[in-house]
């Protein structure tokens, strides 16, 4: 399903295997069948499938938390902060990355965790949460990629000429990395992200998602800065007023990256293709950035 709602196909995946280890083959049936005609309900909505089974549709606008978003809470609980932290800018800068693990459920878990950590901007190029052993030539693809890999592949992938390829061993919590992309990001944002995960370690709720979102409007809050308005035309975006805006050294070198990177030229496609259509937007992300006056 294109339907981010992990934690719902999870439950509704323990039903139809308490079913089945019941040999309830009507049930089975019938739950399969209610959802398969179900119109896609919206956000928030509680939509009950019989006496014992409901389920809340997700609303994935709102940020993930801890413990109840799965891949968030997998993620957050096997790789360490200085890694995610290595991840978070290896993505930032589009590589070619490979996560390993030997456990398929937490394998998957770090590479839609990770990935989610990008909001509101989102992974452009190739995407594949576990790559299967057929497919291995993938990894010697020349355009960036995001790769979840088995451990027991991981042989097989180091024969291959990988150029530039970052390496996350889940099992081990090790990254390889032939990149400067952390140490290139301006100081002050990763510093502050960084004490924000290490206060977070410990608690629920949405404050490592909220640490991210954080250091997202830092670095590209100020995007409302370099919409161009005029009356009677299409408003625009321009490129030299977003890296302008700054004295910061560092910040500009990172912008103007940022304005080559596919992620940050969908979001602007994005945000651009609503206001010009009247729509309008209102997110998290924004609220953010009127809260921390980063624009």
């Amino acid at each position: 399903s294109y339907l981010p709602w992990f934690e719902v196909f999870y439950k509704l995946l323990n039903i139809l295997a308490d079913y089945t280890t019941k040999r309830q083959e009507n049930q089975w049936n019938e739950l399969l069948e209610t959802l398969h005609k179900l119109p896609i309900p919206d956000p928030g909505v509680s939509v009950h499938l019989s006496v014992h089974s409901y389920f809340t549709v997700p609303d994935t606008r709102e940020l993930p938390s801890i413990p109840e978003n799965r891949n968030l809470t997998e993620y957050f609980v096997a790789v360490d902060v200085n890694n995610m932290l290595h991840l978070y800018a290896s993505m930032l800068y589009e590589r070619r990355i490979l996560i390993i693990c030997s456990k398929l459920s937490t394998l998957t878990a770090c590479i839609h965790g990770s990935a989610a950590m990008l909001y509101p901007m989102y992974w452009q190029h190739v995407y594949i949460p576990v790559l299967p052993p057929h497919l291995l030539d993938y990894c010697c693809a020349p355009m960036p990629y995001l790769i979840g890999i088995h451990l027991s592949l991981m042989e097989k992938v180091r024969n291959m000429a990988l150029d530039d390829v970052v390496i996350l061993n889940v099992d081990t919590n090790t990254l390889e990395t032939p990149f400067d992309d952390l140490q290139s990001l301006p100081n002050d944002v990763i510093s502050s992200l960084k004490n924000r995960l290490k206060k977070v370690s410990t608690t629920t709720g949405d404050g490592v998602a909220r640490a991210f979102l954080k250091a997202q409007a830092a670095f590209f809050g100020s995007y409302r800065n370099a919409l161009k308005i005029e009356p009677e035309e299409p408003i625009t975006f321009c490129e030299e007023a977003f890296v302008s805006h700054y004295r910061s050294g560092a910040m500009r070198q990172f912008l103007q990256n940022a304005t080559q990177l596919q992620l940050f030229k969908q979001f602007i496609d994005g945000r651009l293709d609503l206001l010009n259509s009247g729509e309008g937007f209102s997110d998290v992300f924004e609220e953010e950035i009127n809260m921390g006056e980063y624009a």
